[in-house]
């Protein structure tokens, strides 16, 4: 595709920026509509049950995957000099920010793109938990905690001067991918089928995953179109919302690029899709103990994400799509660090307030018995 009209006009980094913005605004509608959330899925099925929530996750998994390795196939995409398939990759980092991530997107609820997708609905504690991760994350790639990352990042490196590609690392078959992608596809749409998904799962968690294959599409196509580098990425929150933090409050902080222009399209998407569907409402914290749960998740998320090299989404759909040795390890990392919180803070949790239902109920019983007896 000649992009030479909106280069002409918005020049080059407007129109990386654009392009942002307007799959990040598609990607906010179909992901509020939906309801995708990586920590919903895995809670689900950590709990033995394959439902909604696991069934909409593997459709927008399935769609990125197919979908891009069709395209890489066709040739009408080459990713192999994008970040996620760089020279060398961090094992450690995966493993221990996978870990991480895993287990504050349970503490706060919500990945680094469900947090601000809820945010923009109005859900303020999403609001405020987002831009800590936001600042945790920057604080994390330049900042303070920049040595910690760096340090546990560089403690296993795998390096491989052909790439990280998982495909071409095994010595699999060019197809490979599309019947990967395919046959998680046919998964999907069966227990999407079992547990009666609504119109709008299907067509949110299937254009969730078509937006991933769409950054990667219209970045490729655009970097060779550019006279100056263009980096070929998709969809992913933990550099981007720490850029975008960066690009608002400090002017010259950050380079406005396709992250920058992510952000804020994610957002407005999801405002616009909670508008019109009149699911906009403010909520906040319930107390302070459950402010402390959330700042905790938002810091492990922010430096875990940071350390895994991308979040729920950008690990999770992007780098799994491309087929990262690394991203593949930090997903499964996080499906491991989200079902162990989740079954130590969750459902204890729930257990608990099971217990104390029990207890008042056996005790409004015995006082009813006992009023009973009085009256008799």
């Amino acid at each position: 595709m000649d992009f030479e009209f909106l280069l002409s006009r918005f020049g080059e980094a407007g129109t990386t920026a654009l392009g942002g913005l307007v799959l990040g605004a598609l990607f906010g509608v179909f992901a509020q509509r939906s309801r995708f959330c990586l920590r919903a899925a895995v809670a689900e099925f950590a709990r033995g049950k394959i439902g909604e929530k696991v069934a909409i996750w593997l459709l927008t998994f399935s769609a990125a995957v197919a979908g891009t390795q069709a395209l890489i196939t066709l040739g009408e995409l080459d990713i192999s000099d994008s970040r996620m398939l760089a020279s060398y990759g961090s094992l450690s980092g995966a493993v221990l920010g996978g870990l991480m991530f895993g287990a504050g997107m349970v503490l706060a609820r919500g990945c680094g793109a469900r947090l601000l997708v809820l945010a923009a609905t109005g859900n303020l504690r999403a609001l405020f938990s987002g831009l800590l991760f936001a600042a945790v994350a920057q604080a994390s790639l330049r900042g303070v905690l920049a040595p910690v990352r760096d340090n546990l990042a560089g403690a296993w490196l795998l390096h491989n001067d052909g790439g990280l590609e998982l495909i071409s690392f095994l010595g699999w078959g060019t197809y490979t991918g599309i019947y990967v992608g395919l046959a998680c596809m046919l998964v999907a749409v069966f227990y999407g089928i079992r547990n009666r998904l609504r119109l709008w799962a299907w067509v949110g968690s299937l254009g969730v995953g078509t937006m991933v294959v769409a950054g990667w599409w219209f970045t490729y196509h655009l970097s060779y179109q550019t006279f100056n580098p263009t980096q070929v990425e998709s969809m992913t929150f933990t550099g981007p919302s720490a850029d975008t933090l960066m690009y608002l409050l400090t002017p010259g902080g950050a380079d406005l690029d396709f992250d920058v222009g992510l952000v804020p399209g994610v957002f407005l998407g999801s405002f616009l899709a909670a508008l019109f569907s009149k699911e906009l409402k403010l909520q906040g914290f319930q107390d302070g103990k459950s402010m402390v749960r959330y700042i905790v998740g938002a810091v492990f998320m922010g430096m875990g994400g940071m350390l895994a090299g991308g979040c729920a989404v950008g690990a999770g759909l992007t780098g799994g799509s491309a087929f990262s040795i690394t991203a593949w390890i930090a997903l499964a990392a996080m499906w491991a660090g989200a079902a162990l919180t989740d079954a130590i803070v969750d459902r204890e949790l729930l257990r608990k307030k099971n217990r104390q239902a029990e207890d008042s109920h056996s005790s409004q019983s015995v006082g009813s018995i006992a009023t009973h007896s009085v009256t008799s």
